[in-house]
């Protein structure tokens, strides 16, 4: 949705045009608009990364610049560059970080921060239930289509868990109740955190309030999970239970293996998704991704009788 200008030791962001379900960026108000939101919530965890608006303007000789003299006919987004060597994918995939780094630490640290100056999401348990099943209806459509040839059975088996955990929402509802679901961020991924002194945390979710209002135990696992597909496990589960300490709060295994294998389903769709796309960009990647992300979901499954016990 942008297009993205790396320039020495700043990056610039530049709003496309376009209309999706999710949003509409066709008019400059509506990029002014967002780039405003961008910077307003990703300050909440890179202040000092996200520096401003800059505006394309067009001179009197017809030539854009930018922040010239002229009229503006559109905005970026001022960043300052971060070490691409420092992104959590590229030290995991590098193997330059090690559980006595600290690094780790730190990151919790600053997401235990963050999260407890979180105020209480505006939404009701019904309604946080309800985000689950409209996106799930989603999955279970893409994730059964006999287009992408995935293992049935595998598919069921992980489509059933989401659907047992909506249906029976009691832990979802419960997470509103006690007032655990705040704003985030919404994308939470290694590629958005860099591991500088101090950590930063960067391209959150601005354009969908809706999809920002999360459990931060929702957020956590969604970065565990990406972890674990990359190789460093060890990642997930030390954030999850400094997190769990430190925010005290006792967050059920149960609710935890809902949100694995939700996200695990919903990231097989969006992998998918791009197979659907007239001109897939890297076409034979995605079917492959789309079954790791399935097998990641089965395997966090908890047995039966285990799941009963809890």
């Amino acid at each position: 949705m942008s297009w993205v200008f790396v320039a020495g030791e700043f990056v610039y962001k530049l709003k496309k045009p376009v209309r999706r379900p999710f949003l509409d960026l066709t008019t400059l108000a509506a990029r002014e608009a967002n780039c405003r939101e961008e910077i307003r919530l990703n300050r909440r965890l890179a202040p000092d990364v996200y520096l401003g608006m800059v505006p394309l303007t067009q001179e009197h000789d017809g030539r854009l610049a930018l922040a010239g003299h002229g009229e503006a006919v559109d905005w970026l987004v001022k960043m300052r560059r971060l070490p691409d060597a420092c992104t959590l994918d590229r030290v995991i995939l590098d193997r330059t970080i090690t559980p006595q780094s600290g690094s780790i630490e730190a990151l919790a640290d600053l997401l235990i921060a963050f999260f407890a100056a979180c105020q209480p999401a505006d939404i009701s348990p019904l309604a946080y239930v309800r985000q689950f099943a409209r996106e799930h209806v989603v999955n279970v459509a893409v994730l059964r289509d006999s287009r992408f040839s995935l293992d049935g059975a595998q598919v069921k088996g992980v489509l059933d868990r989401v659907q047992r955990g909506i249906e029976d929402g009691a832990l979802l509802e419960d997470r509103v109740k006690h007032g655990r679901v705040v704003e985030g961020h919404g994308d939470l991924r290694p590629e958005h955190i860099c591991l500088s002194d101090p950590p930063v945390i960067i391209d959150c979710l601005e354009f969908s309030r809706e999809l920002r209002l999360v459990d931060p135990f929702d957020e956590l696992t969604f970065l565990a999970l990406e972890c674990e597909l990359l190789g460093a496990g060890w990642i997930g589960e030390r954030l999850i239970e400094r997190c769990a300490q430190r925010l005290n709060d006792a967050v059920s295994p149960r609710l935890l293996e809902f949100y694995w294998v939700y996200r695990a389903c919903l990231r097989a769709r969006l992998a998918l998704a791009h197979l659907l796309e007239p001109e897939p960009r890297e076409p034979s990647k995605w079917l492959p991704l789309a079954r790791r992300y399935i097998a990641l979901a089965q395997s966090r499954m908890l047995k039966p009788a285990l799941r009963a016990a809890l």
